[in-house]
């Protein structure tokens, strides 16, 4: 293992923080897998998930049994980490700029028009040319604050994986991941490894968020590309909410953390015999298929559905009590599928995000992430 420090720009004289990576084995392999937690800072479940994870590579590791260059980054927001307000913790968005930091990472978007002119006919060496090109966007950015800092740090530790693993978790809510329909094949058994009881699928959700950041680029350079300079899938990646805020265990995370391993089996950057892929327990579903509910009133929040039940057409999700007129508001969800996130505090105002259900058929359009 080899542990690597990156120091973020400094904001404040006497300040300063530094983003760590861990490095499993061998440097020049084949394939590199990036793996990292908790981008907002305040989701914990994950980063335990990443601690257990790094004590089974490193076994892995002294046993020779790692085939592939393998990244972990356990925490990946150091930024984040230190904002305390009132001693409530925020790790979403930074408190200097109200920017979330998992939204509007660097896009390549002058990218196409130089690999037009460089490209060949061997894919292998065109995937070379584009991380090359890639390298030299990000060798020439000037970060301002350290937000921005921090965004091109991670880039610069995972543009040139082959598979990227962005752990996070959401309030409340069952084990669910996303990623585009392009890459579902190859994280399908992640998946099934997981007990991902959601997977949301799309191709640009509008967020510029940090997965897709690497995987729309080689999706793009594909459609763009004639057909004598063909563009193999550089980067696939996937967001994986590792359940609810308040989901840390020591048995979860294992269970998580052998998971991941597991995957990594199956692809070969570990050299174990694969284990059967679980069943899959609920197919695919396009994010822009999933119902958002809104709270129409202020009020009391009662949920009337558990995380990862399947719901349906019709079925009561939510009541909002009225305290001061005893009125009772219902809302009732309009798509069949599973509901797997909602919102923690069970006090809401109008307008606030209470949950969500996934549902088959794509409707939402414009950006598909919430904020």
């Amino acid at each position: 293992m080899n542990k690597q420090s990156i120091p973020l720009l400094s904001p404040a004289i006497g300040t300063h923080r530094e983003l760590v990576s861990f490095h499993f084995g061998p440097a020049n392999s084949a394939q590199k897998v990036y793996i990292q937690s908790s981008l907002h800072a305040d989701e914990t479940p994950a980063m335990l998930t990443t601690v257990l994870l790094k004590r089974r590579l490193l076994e892995l590791e002294r046993q020779g049994a790692l085939a592939a260059e393998i990244v972990v980054v356990p925490v990946a927001n150091p930024v984040g980490l230190g904002q305390y307000v009132l001693g409530q913790f925020m790790g979403r968005f930074d408190l200097g700029s109200g920017k979330n930091f998992n939204r509007h990472f660097l896009q390549f978007s002058q990218l196409a028009a130089k690999a037009r002119d460089v490209l060949g006919s061997d894919a292998l060496e065109n995937r070379r040319i584009v991380r090359e090109l890639i390298a030299q966007e990000l060798a020439q950015q000037k970060p301002l604050t350290e937000f921005e800092s921090l965004q091109l740090a991670l880039l610069k530790l995972s543009f040139d994986a082959d598979v990227v693993i962005d752990l996070h978790c959401s309030l409340e809510a069952a084990m669910h991941l996303y990623t585009s329909e392009a890459a579902w094949p190859e994280f399908e058994p992640l998946a099934r490894y997981l007990g991902a009881q959601a997977s949301l699928l799309a191709t640009d959700s509008g967020g510029e968020s940090f997965d897709e950041t690497h995987s729309l680029l080689w999706w793009q350079l594909q459609q763009e590309m004639p057909a004598d300079k063909p563009v193999p899938n550089g980067a696939i990646a996937v967001t994986v909410e590792c359940r609810g805020q308040r989901d840390v265990s020591y048995s979860v995370a294992q269970e998580d953390a052998d998971a991941i391993v597991d995957f990594l089996v199956w692809r070969k950057a570990v050299k174990l015999d694969a284990k059967p892929l679980p069943e899959l327990l609920a197919p695919a579903t396009p994010l822009a298929g999933s119902e958002q509910f809104y709270a129409p009133v202020s009020g009391i929040l009662v949920h009337r559905a558990a995380i990862g039940d399947t719901i349906r057409v019709g079925q009561a999700l939510f009541d909002i009590v009225d305290p001061l007129t005893d009125e009772t508001t219902t809302l009732c969800s309009q798509t069949e599928g599973v509901f797997y996130m909602r919102r923690a505090i069970r006090f809401v105002t109008a307008g606030a995000p209470l949950g969500r259900v996934t549902g088959t058929r794509a409707f939402r359009t414009g950006v598909l992430l919430g904020a």
